[in-house]
C-alpha cells in the first residue's frame, strides 16, 4: 500500500469552498443523480466511537473497498458515488454499476489530495485504517472540512464496537443504517427481506465436515478465525472452522498446526494478487500439505475475495459454499 500525502489544509478548504459556491450557484444536483429528499434529516451516528453526521441524503460518495461500493449499488444509489477507490475484485455481472466504479480513481487505499478532489459530502469506507491522516483522510479534520463519514460497523475495531462475534443480524443493521443516511429506508428494507429469504433458503451441510479458510499468505497461511466473516459465512454453511477457537476475525496458522488439524474441506479466497488456482498447486506440490485429507480428495470451495468481508455479498457466499459442498464427496 503506497499513501499519497495529504494535501495542505488551507488548499483542501479552498478546494471545497469553491465547490460548494458552484453547486449552489448552480441549484443542480450533483452527479447525475436525482436530487434526494430531506427525509429524517439530519442524521447523527455513533459509528466506531466516532460521532458522524450527515445533514442531508448525500449526493457525492467516494467509497472505499468493495463491500461499500456494492452496498451502495445494491440500495440501488449508484449514482451517488462520484468515485471508487481499492476495490477487493470485479462487480458481480447482475449488479447494474457506474462509470466512477468501473473506473475507480485508486488502485489502492487513496490519499486525502486525490479523495477531497472529487469533492465528496461522504466518504464510506471498508476499514478504519482507510480514514487516517496517511491515507484518505481523518475523520476529524473531514467532518470540519464539511466531508461526512462512515466506516462498515463490522470493521469497528475497538472495545464495545467491534462485533464478537459478527452475525447477519450485523450485517443487516449496516444497510438499514445506511438507507437511514440516504433516506433511502424502504431500498434498505427490501434488501434486507430479500437477503434473509435467500440466507433462510440455504439449507447448511449436514455432514459435520471441517475447515479452513486460507485468505493469503504462503509461509505462514492467513486464515479465518472465529468472530469474523469467514466464521458466520462457514457457520451458516455448515462447517465447522478448525481456527474457531482462535478469538479474532483472521489469524495467522502455522502449517503444522493445518496439517494436524487435516480439515475435510479447504475454503479458499480467491482474489486477483493470490489467486485460488495457485493456493491449490501450493497445497498439491508440498510434500506435508498434499498428504491432507481434503487435498487428497480434492475438497476446495472457492470464495471470491469481495464476498469474505462483511457486505451485502455474504449471503450468495453462503449460497455458493453450500451448493458448491453439495457437489463434493467426503
Amino acid at each position: 500500500m503506497h499513501p499519497r500525502p495529504a494535501l495542505a489544509l488551507p488548499a483542501v478548504a479552498a478546494v471545497l469552498v469553491l465547490a460548494a459556491c458552484a453547486a449552489s450557484a448552480s441549484g443542480e444536483p450533483d452527479a447525475g443523480g436525482a436530487s434526494p429528499t430531506s427525509g429524517g434529516h439530519p442524521v447523527t451516528l455513533d459509528n466506531c466511537g466516532f460521532e458522524t453526521t450527515v445533514e442531508a441524503p448525500p449526493e457525492r460518495v467516494v467509497t472505499i473497498k468493495s463491500s461499500t461500493t456494492e452496498m451502495l449499488l445494491a440500495l440501488g444509489l449508484g449514482d451517488r458515488i462520484v468515485g471508487s477507490a481499492f476495490l477487493d475484485g470485479p462487480v458481480p455481472d447482475e449488479r447494474e454499476t457506474v462509470p466512477a466504479v468501473d473506473e475507480p480513481f485508486a488502485d489502492e487505499v487513496p490519499g486525502s489530495e486525490a479523495t477531497l478532489a472529487l469533492e465528496p459530502d461522504l466518504v464510506y469506507a471498508g476499514w478504519e485504517s482507510n480514514l487516517t491522516a496517511e491515507t484518505a483522510g481523518d475523520r476529524a479534520t473531514l467532518a470540519a472540512l464539511g466531508v461526512a463519514t462512515y466506516v462498515s460497523p463490522a470493521a469497528c475495531k475497538a472495545d464495545g464496537y467491534m462485533p464478537d462475534p459478527l452475525t447477519f443480524e450485523t450485517v443487516f443493521d449496516e444497510i438499514a443504517e445506511v438507507g437511514s443516511l440516504f433516506g433511502a429506508e424502504d431500498a434498505a428494507a427490501a434488501l434486507v427481506e430479500e437477503q434473509r429469504a435467500a440466507l433462510d433458503a440455504a439449507t447448511p451441510d449436514d455432514r459435520g465436515l471441517t475447515a479452513l479458510w486460507w485468505s493469503s499468505g504462503d509461509d505462514t497461511p492467513y486464515v479465518g478465525a472465529g468472530i469474523g466473516a469467514p466464521q458466520m459465512i462457514m457457520e451458516a454453511a455448515g462447517l465447522t472452522n478448525v481456527a474457531a477457537d482462535v478469538h479474532d476475525t483472521w489469524t495467522s496458522l502455522g502449517w503444522e498446526s493445518i496439517v494436524e488439524a487435516d480439515p475435510d474441506v479447504i475454503v479458499l479466497v480467491d482474489a486477483v494478487w493470490n489467486p485460488a488456482d495457485a493456493k491449490i498447486e501450493a497445497l498439491e506440490s508440498n510434500p506435508a500439505t498434499r498428504e491432507m485429507t481434503a487435498v487428497r480428495e480434492e475438497r476446495y470451495v472457492v470464495v471470491p475475495f469481495p464476498a469474505t468481508e462483511a457486505g451485502v455479498r455474504n449471503v450468495d457466499a453462503v449460497a455458493s459454499v453450500v451448493e458448491q459442498l453439495a457437489d463434493l464427496n467426503p
